[in-house]
């Protein structure tokens, strides 16, 4: 792990709260938007490309949005629906901010990158709805946005990444909107079964196997238990009919293996998938490329995947 890494994960562990021992869920959301617009924040987390024209919307009558398009494009362009991380308890779209306007702006598409109900005030499955209700609308407002309806894709890090595989599945269900691919960074696919990178990376910086366990309870809140596809996407009776997809995955991360038994449950099914595993990375190191090399590696090939895909 480099050094950078390392030194930001100790910082991270001595200021912020782990979610299992958190009571109060708004002061755990105000503290992670305190470290983003700090001084040390602004490092780690990246600065939005200044090619990119950014602008926050509100949709669905309250929930928001923030729009990167490339600066002078023309319209209509492809488009990518973004879901942040957080573990459906915490997030917001701006962490997503130096992933999200770099792929706008070197793949000259809009992406639209929201926000949606968090846990345990909204548990499952507020989100899903949500993030389902985000491309709808995205679809049906396509001439407002300037985007082309028909090359569309979906992106989702972490529980963001759960999300975009759920969105996908019940796009392909109900028929539409057709989805042209779906980038899953590091997904959480599966609520319950703890499978060998969890237990090798029990401790590890950032995330943890604890951590892991108190958002899935936090975000099934009454349900927990349930077999629902919607919470766990690996469980869905069928992945055959799904976009092509790019999954990425970190080397030290609890969640690796998700990744991987996802990319094999959608290859049986007849799924192109593209997969890659990045040495020496934590879970979120996407969201950090102030401190982890190997994000902007994996952007390079996100943005290869989208400009073949779109």
């Amino acid at each position: 792990m480099p050094m950078r890494t390392r030194i930001f994960a100790a910082i991270l562990g001595r200021i912020s709260t782990p979610v299992e021992e958190a009571e109060d869920f708004a002061k755990l959301r105000a503290g992670r938007r305190a470290l983003q617009s700090s001084t040390i924040g602004r490092r780690v987390f990246g600065a939005v490309d200044k090619g990119a024209d950014v602008e926050t919307i509100e949709w669905g009558g309250g929930r928001r949005a923030i729009v990167y398009r490339p600066k002078g494009s023309i319209a209509p362009l492809p488009c990518v629906v973004n879901f942040h991380g957080g573990g459906w308890v915490q997030g917001n779209p701006e962490q997503s901010g130096w992933l999200a306007s770099r792929v706008a702006v070197r793949n000259n598409v809009v992406v639209v990158s929201t926000d949606y109900r968090l846990a345990p005030e909204e548990p499952f499955p507020a989100a899903v709805e949500d993030c389902r209700d985000a491309v709808d609308w995205v679809v049906k407002n396509a001439d407002e946005l300037g985007i082309d309806p028909e090359r569309l894709a979906v992106m989702g890090d972490s529980a963001g990444g759960n999300l975009t595989a759920v969105v996908a599945l019940l796009a392909r269900d109900a028929g539409g909107p057709g989805i042209r691919a779906q980038v899953l960074i590091y997904p959480g696919v599966e609520m319950y079964d703890k499978w060998p990178s969890e237990i090798r990376n029990a401790e590890a910086p950032v995330l943890t196997s604890r951590n892991m366990r108190a958002f899935v309870r936090l975000y099934l809140g009454e349900q927990y238990g349930t077999e629902d596809f919607r919470a766990s996407p690996i469980r869905a009776s069928s992945h055959a009919g799904l976009p092509k997809t790019f999954i990425v995955t970190a080397e030290l991360d609890p969640l690796l293996d998700n990744g991987a038994r996802y990319r094999d449950a959608l290859s049986a099914a007849g799924v192109p998938v593209r997969y890659a595993e990045y040495r020496g990375a934590l879970h979120g190191f996407m969201s950090l490329p102030g401190v982890s090399p190997p994000a902007k590696r994996a952007l390079d090939d996100i943005v290869d995947f989208l400009r073949q895909a779109l």
